[in-house]
């Protein structure tokens, strides 16, 4: 229920309304439009929007949908329901179109089955009847003419009116020939009077020819005459028209029989048509106004985060300009908001937005807001907006305002939406502020929800002390004197009256008397609020700074803690492949140790034997420990700059390898398919010759393949969280390594969970510059480019 029933006009919701309906395809769409109203059950509130917001979905991120022909089919229903009525060749054609359309749209879902839940129930068991078609098309054809071939007769009937068409032209022409031949035609061709073909003729030669004379020129020089003899075979193809229009009558009449049956099923076409008109003109709105849709509550509460108003936002965008955003919270424990603040700073705004943008809500329409507000619903709208005063009924301002107020009082309730403009006003503020004060008393002690806007300051005080009042202000910059249109909760705000006086240019001795006639009380209140507000700019830009300076720092932490990560990870490949190289030497030492044994105890110990074997083994052990010596020469080779793309040797191993990134004095090496961390200094750097042909060989053509076979391009929708982040991690090791400057995952937007985990993840990353949503025409935040360092 809204009360008054104005409310809607002064929120805005009518001009909303029409702004919707230039949208619409058809008239049954508008009427649609025309009746959307503010729903107070949860389910239909949450089905209206759900749709709307699936439709935005396929606007926004799927191929059109085949509505290009809707044509109001009730009304050739209900005429084709009367016996013995027909519907014309126009309007079986646009019946034709409009089922076609009924049809390319139910196999357009169908083909989507589970997509769009909430639309696929505009239609849900309604079927196909391919009979109606089929029927019309025998009839019908592809301009919405009658086909020649409809019936046995009709053909007929049509072949011999060409037949006596042609005939009649044969005989007009030999004998305008031969009037031609004796001179007695005037001036001029063949020409039709009264709808037929006739012989201009010199009019002292009219007695000439024998025929029926149709008319004359305006001399009366010229008369034109039909032959006799054409005349009766025109006669003769009028005669044939006749029986072709009742041919075709009685075609129509059949064919409206056969469709007479199938009415409640048009009908239900009709429905779909008028449903998805509608649910397309909200959704396309909705992209106008960059609207979301919000959490949907059961509870008398709303929460609205950088929501902004839909008709200045409108207006601003045609002038460039940027709506502040606003920010609210009213609930259980915050049930009423005081709005105070100087004039022209947003009050009465950010109050109408309030409301506006719940009325269109729980009309099933998508906002303008943040997709983590939350709407409730709420079963009553009142609004005391602006001045209703009324001399018909002998009402001044104030009085109409204490007509609402006393109609509030008695009709509102927990689940009522109250707002109220400049509440208290209209009459003499040492009485006005405390019937103001009075009427939020009782208002709630009803536990209504609402914002109130008001200058009063026993207002303000009452709401201070008052439990689920709550003082809100609109912020103003003192330094450049001017509003900042910002809604700040929990404490009320100066009118700034002197200021902004002074700043228009009012003398200041007129100041000054003003100043000495205001209580001292009040003055002290004033400049106390003033300076509160001062001081909360100066800590709120101060927290602004501390918040992102901490930002700073958390994005730090997490870069050396992925690090730290990266290394340890890669630390237990190094040691394992370590490990592994050490257990085969161990074997060769050992198998070496006991071959020589072998040998010695072979050789009976035979001490030319016996020293042969030893220094065999000697020298395979110095062949194992050659690294050694080779440090200080090592740390020669390392002073040599090392660059991405460079071969190495790994010093303790022998190991060739390529350089994939240089991190300080880390460096990532690429052998095969194993990626390894390893120190400058354990490194030393060799020329490209040489590196065996068939390391190089087997390394282009794995980079090669990669480079072909790799598309920076990830789509995860329907992926569970842990296998997604899985495969964008694999997928972002790929693009780093091969050099690929950003990457495009495609999550889909959702509830926006997986949207959330994957930044959070991928903010981890070191490498990661940014990431930014898609264009939102191209699917907005439903998809994540990832720009690479």
């Amino acid at each position: 229920m809204i009360y008054p029933q104005n409310a809607v006009d002064k929120l805005g919701f009518t001009e909303i309304k029409a702004l919707i309906k230039a949208y619409c395809l058809s008239e049954m769409g508008r009427q649609m439009v025309d009746k959307i109203q503010p729903m107070h059950q949860f389910d239909q509130i949450n089905k209206f929007m759900r749709q709307t917001y699936e439709f935005k979905e396929i606007l926004l991120n799927d191929s059109p949908l085949p509505i290009e022909h809707l044509y109001p089919i009730r009304a050739l229903a209900e005429k084709a329901r009367v016996e013995g009525v027909f519907l014309t060749e126009e309007e079986f054609f646009h019946v034709l179109l409009s089922l076609k359309t009924v049809f390319a749209v139910i196999r357009y879902f169908n083909d989507r089955n589970g997509h769009y839940p909430n639309l696929e129930a505009l239609f849900e068991h309604l079927p196909i009847e391919k009979g109606i078609v089929n029927a019309i098309e025998r009839v019908i054809d592809a301009k919405g003419k009658i086909k020649p071939n409809a019936s046995s007769l009709l053909s007929e009937i049509i072949t011999n009116i060409a037949k006596a068409e042609q005939e009649a032209r044969k005989r007009i022409d030999h004998v305008f020939k031969s009037a031609q031949g004796n001179g007695w035609t005037a001036d001029g061709n063949l020409t039709v009077r009264d709808g037929r073909l006739c012989i201009p003729l010199l009019a002292e030669n009219k007695r000439k020819l024998k025929g029926f004379i149709h008319d004359e020129s305006a001399t009366g020089q010229t008369v034109f005459i039909e032959p006799e003899e054409v005349f009766h075979l025109n006669n003769k193809v009028r005669d044939l028209e006749f029986d072709k229009r009742r041919e075709v009558i009685r075609i129509l009449i059949e064919l409206t029989d056969t469709l007479r049956p199938n009415i409640p099923l048009l009908l239900a076409y009709h429905g779909l048509l008028s449903k998805l008109d509608f649910v397309r003109a909200k959704a396309l709105f909705a992209i106008e106004l960059e609207a979301d849709m919000p959490q949907l509550s059961k509870e008398a509460a709303v929460e609205l985060i950088n929501a902004r108003h839909p008709l200045l936002m409108l207006n601003f965008k045609k002038e460039k300009q940027t709506v502040v955003p606003l920010n609210v919270k009213i609930d259980n424990q915050q049930r009423v908001i005081v709005v105070s603040g100087p004039n022209a700073g947003g009050k009465s705004v950010a109050m109408k937005t309030i409301g506006l943008l719940q009325i269109m809500a729980q009309a099933g329409l998508l906002i303008p807001a943040d997709e983590s507000s939350t709407i409730g619903v709420f079963k009553q709208f009142f609004a005391d907006i602006g001045d209703d005063q009324s001399i018909e009924s002998d009402l001044s301002t104030y009085s109409a305002h204490l007509s609402k107020m006393k109609y509030f009082t008695e009709h509102a309730n927990g689940k009522t939406l109250v707002l109220i403009d400049e509440f208290g006003t209209g009459t003499d503020p040492q009485f006005g502020g405390p019937i103001a004060e009075a009427v939020l008393e009782v208002l709630n002690r009803k536990k209504i929800r609402g914002v109130v806007t008001t200058h009063y300051s026993n207002l303000k005080n009452f709401a201070n002390a008052t439990e689920g009042l709550e003082n809100a202000s609109m912020l103003f910059d003192n330094a450049a004197m001017h509003p900042l249109y910002i809604l700040e909760i929990g404490k009320p705000g100066s009118s700034y009256a002197f200021e902004i006086a002074q700043k228009i240019g009012l003398p200041t001795e007129v100041l000054q008397a003003a100043k000495q006639k205001i209580g001292a009380q009040q003055k002290r209140v004033d400049t106390l609020l003033v300076d509160l507000e001062r001081e909360k700019k100066t800590i709120l830009d101060t927290k602004r700074l501390v918040e992102k300076r901490e930002t700073a720092l958390n994005k730090l932490q997490q870069d050396t803690e992925a690090l730290q990560r990266y290394l340890d990870e890669n630390k237990k490949t190094i040691l394992k492949q370590a490990k592994l190289e050490a257990q085969e030497i161990i074997k060769n030492a050992n198998r070496l140790v006991e071959n020589t044994i072998s040998e010695i105890k072979e050789s009976k110990a035979d001490r030319e034997r016996t020293k042969a074997a030893r220094q065999h083994l000697q020298q395979e052990l110095e062949r194992h420990q050659l690294n050694e010596p080779k440090t200080k020469g090592a740390t020669v080779a390392n002073n040599q700059e090392i660059h991405v793309g460079d071969w190495v040797k790994i010093i303790e191993s022998g190991n060739v390898a390529q350089v994939l990134e240089v991190a300080k004095d880390n460096l990532i090496l690429a052998m095969g398919d194993l990626r390894s961390v390893v120190k400058r200094k354990r490194v030393e750097k060799v020329a490209t010759k040489e590196v065996p042909k068939e390391i190089r060989k087997s390394h282009s053509a794995m980079v090669t393949e990669e480079l072909t076979g790799f598309y920076p391009e990830l789509d995860v929708r329907g992926m569970r969280t842990e296998d997604a982040l899985q495969a964008i991690e694999k997928h972002l090791d790929k693009a780093i390594m091969l050099g690929f400057p950003s990457l495009k995952v495609i999550h889909g937007k959702g509830d926006g969970i997986l949207r959330k985990m994957i930044r959070d993840y991928l903010r981890k990353y070191s490498q990661v510059n940014r990431m930014e949503d898609e264009h939102a025409d191209r699917g907005g935040d439903g998809i994540t480019y990832v720009y690479l360092n």
